[in-house]
């Protein structure tokens, strides 16, 4: 009988503890739970959603990630949710059900964006938890899908997000000559049941959205639910992000970084002084005086 023995870990303040397990709890890629009902087929994520605090979870080879509610502390509970897990799993508690074999249609479609030189390529199902940009393959090694676009002679660049994915071409090619055989091969390979990642997708650590808000003062919070409420879903609706980077007081300047189509396009600058800058000058006045793309 299998023994399973759990380390707990969290950051003081952080919404997201991690549950380490000494030996595998499954062979597919992260999945991420956002509710109860998303974790039908899933007992053990079942189990944690009982729990008042919890508002969402991970799951990956060896990891429980569980996102909590603001009602309490992780350091109240942490130990209690541990034990709770380590029991469930010697117990012979079930990690997920049997699957069927059958394979789920997959369909993509390409959509062009207004960079010239990327395409998007959206499914019809979610591949991953957040944005993750790779520039070459070896930033690749933990993603089998970009490991193996990164073959494919004209790919310069590949972006995942949601259920998308936005891949940057060399010059030497057109997207018309190609666009059908790369949708073709996303497609295959998300229906063949091939994993996204090897390992849990690590955010970039350039996005800062996700750090815990102690880090950030009162200006630079509202710069980022800004470009979270507003900015965001518009550029994602075109295959890229904008991620915030930084705030100089003294100049009154906003840094940002852009992934995806977003990064290189030859509108970029339009959009960041006739959108994005104009648009945090009205909702904080006083405040900003020029947003600068640190990677433009």
């Amino acid at each position: 009988m299998k023994i399973f023995r759990l380390t707990a870990n969290c950051k003081k303040g952080d919404r997201w503890a991690n549950f380490e397990v000494d030996q595998k709890l499954v062979t597919k890629e992260t999945a991420h739970y956002k509710n109860i009902d998303e974790a039908k087929g899933a007992p053990l994520i079942q189990q944690l959603f009982y729990l008042p605090f919890v508002k969402s979870v991970r799951l990956s080879e060896t990891m429980i990630e569980v996102e909590r509610f603001d009602i309490l502390e992780w350091e109240d509970v942490l130990e209690e949710v541990k034990e709770q897990l380590q029991t469930y799993l010697n117990n012979g508690g079930v990690v997920l059900e049997a699957q069927r074999n059958d394979k789920i249609p997959v369909s993509v479609y390409a959509e062009s964006t207004p960079n010239p030189s990327v395409m998007k390529f959206v499914a019809n199902k979610s591949l991953v938890p957040h944005s993750v940009e790779f520039k070459n393959i070896d930033e690749a090694k933990n993603a089998p899908l970009a490991q193996k676009l990164f073959h494919l002679p004209y790919v310069k660049e590949v972006f995942l997000d949601a259920n998308y994915v936005s891949i940057t071409k060399f010059e030497i090619t057109e997207w018309e000559e190609v666009v059908m055989e790369v949708r073709e091969f996303i497609r295959a390979f998300i229906e063949e049941g091939n994993v996204i990642f090897t390992e849990a997708p690590v955010a970039l650590d350039v996005d800062k959205n996700d750090q815990s808000e102690l880090n950030l003062n009162a200006t630079e919070q509202q710069i980022v639910s800004i470009l979270d409420e507003y900015i965001k879903p518009a550029v994602a609706s075109d295959g890229g992000n904008i991620v915030f980077d930084s705030y100089d007081a003294q100049e009154k300047e906003v840094h940002v970084i852009l992934q995806g189509a977003c990064s290189g396009c030859p509108s970029s600058t339009f959009t960041l002084k006739n959108g994005i800058e104009t648009m945090l000058k009205e909702m904080m006045p006083g405040k900003v005086a020029n947003v600068v793309a640190v990677n433009g």
